[in-house]
């Protein structure tokens, strides 16, 4: 966006409609969304698209966070090898409740004459983020077993606030697709099931999405969206059940000075996970 679009759009998304940010109650397992670790080379203009958006600001630490609905965003400086876009998780989406909002605000979009209720804007540094609205028809989210989650019914219902996360997508190898969704769904005590026609795992605040490719994406670490975060209830002990189930951590359990508590894995296709205990206050 060029500068004083990006000051209109703040103004005319951000402040105008606040959303009510805060992270969704935890599952039966103790899991639920937390954050996006991003590292970009301008942390200034890519807080100001996060902000345009409709996020709320505040700092842990040296990292600025955005904070959504469901999702907190960080921001640190850094030099990632490359965006979502070629790596195994492609892309982050959200819902919101009109698309005509952003785009009379002066955001870039992917198909500016799109009529689908789906479209994509860019950050500074050129990460695509996809935007679904009221009047998309792929957000439905069908149980496996065909039974009633009150949870993962949010996908079904309206809108309730002006922007919420909604999924992350995982392109996996050929043939991956089934073990993902179980991976996700046992370590994490996820609902799998269906978001339109890709198989999904659905936990408070996010629903992960897993679609086939023939190539093979990049991890995740030292991209541009590094790492995922889910914040979960009783972390330690949450640890010490996933080492139990075969996990290695690359990060063990840890305590900060702040005292938030953390460790870090990678799933077996590459994404870079941050388990963390202690950002609900934020």
């Amino acid at each position: 966006m060029r500068p004083l679009q990006c000051v209109l759009v703040v103004l005319l998304v951000g402040c105008a409609v606040p959303a009510t940010a805060q992270l969704s109650p935890a599952n039966d397992s103790g899991v639920a969304m937390g954050h996006l670790h991003y590292y970009v080379r301008d942390v200034e203009a890519n807080t100001a698209f996060w902000l345009a958006l409709g996020g709320k600001a505040t700092r842990l630490g040296e990292t600025v966070v955005v904070k959504f609905p469901d999702v907190l965003v960080f921001l640190d400086r850094g030099e990632p090898s490359g965006g979502t876009e070629g790596s195994v998780l492609n892309h982050m989406a959200f819902r919101v409740q009109s698309l005509e909002d952003f785009k009379e605000a002066g955001f870039e979009m992917e198909r500016p004459d799109s009529t689908s209720g789906v479209n994509s804007v860019f950050t500074p540094e050129r990460e695509r983020i996809e935007l679904f609205d009221e009047t998309a028809t792929n957000l439905t989210f069908t149980l496996d077993d065909g039974h009633y989650d009150p949870v993962a019914e949010r996908h079904n219902a309206r809108l309730s606030v002006p922007i919420i996360a909604h999924h992350l997508h995982l392109y996996l190898p050929e043939g991956q697709v089934e073990d993902a969704q179980a991976w996700y769904a046992t370590m994490f005590g996820g609902t799998p099931g269906m978001r339109w026609r890709y198989a999904a795992v659905d936990l408070p605040g996010i629903n992960f999405n897993f679609s086939s490719r023939p190539e093979t994406g990049a991890p995740t670490r030292g991209r541009m969206l590094d790492h995922v975060g889910l914040e979960v209830t009783n972390l330690e002990a949450f640890c010490q059940t996933l080492e139990a189930r075969g996990v290695t951590f690359d990060v063990p359990y840890t305590e900060s000075p702040s005292g938030i508590r953390s460790a870090f894995l990678t799933d077996p296709w590459g994404t870079y996970i941050e388990l963390t205990e202690g950002l609900r206050g934020l």
